[in-house]
């Protein structure tokens, strides 16, 4: 008689658990082009000078940054900066 959970191990291994992952950091959430935004920015760049550096509207860097920051788990341009130097 099978029991409903013999076979949980092998399931997991096979659904990846248990498997050693490389950790990812919060700077691997961001694509290519929102990591150069995200460094530009903690550079102290402002969205303007960004956007000339990128051939992009300022307001379309702002669209980034809005993005990037809840991945990176902030909320300012500072905390940014802090957040780049420890990774």
């Amino acid at each position: 008689m099978w029991s409903h959970g013999a076979n949980r191990p092998a399931l997991a291994r096979s659904a990846g658990e248990g498997s050693k992952r490389q950790s990812l950091t919060d700077w691997d959430l961001l694509t290519p082009q929102e990591l150069q935004i995200a460094q530009l920015a903690a550079e102290g760049l402002s969205n303007k000078e960004i956007g000339q550096q990128l051939y992009l509207s300022p307001r379309t860097i702002g669209a980034h940054l809005h993005r990037i920051f809840p991945k990176l788990g902030t909320t300012s341009r500072s905390r940014l900066r802090g957040k780049l130097s420890v990774n």
